[in-house]
């Protein structure tokens, strides 16, 4: 993400989720592990003066949305991926900018590597 002199980041690193996307049926039926990591640019200087959470972006919200987004399966990482985005930004208050990475463990696809995925990073005026 883009520095500035007064940037802010929450971060959820290593957030581990079994979800059902893929392009093959049975990456659908049977699903698999994915594993997030989410940084957010946001202003929580109120939140660093008071010690109050309406200053800040609650980790647990963050959690909430992606655990909700990713229960619906996905044939490509990219559109699970951009639903997280979009709703992140969407409900969460005072959002400059996510990063996602969202990775699935030992894909169906004949290699031996440990994960493959995909990472957004969206930047808001």
């Amino acid at each position: 993400m883009m520095k500035d002199a007064n940037q802010h980041l929450i971060i959820l690193k290593g957030v581990k989720i079994h979800a059902r996307h893929g392009v093959m049926p049975q990456e659908q039926t049977v699903g698999a592990y994915f594993i997030l990591d989410v940084t957010i640019s946001t202003d929580f200087s109120h939140a660093m003066e008071t010690d109050e959470l309406t200053g800040t972006i609650n980790y647990a919200d963050v959690y909430e949305i992606i655990k909700r987004e990713m229960v619906i399966p996905s044939k490509l990482l990219e559109h699970a991926g951009g639903r997280i985005v979009k709703a992140i930004h969407d409900e969460l208050p005072n959002v400059k900018g996510i990063r996602l990475r969202l990775m699935k463990e030992n894909p169906p696809m004949g290699a031996d590597l440990e994960s493959a995925g995909i990472e957004i990073e969206q930047l808001y005026n």
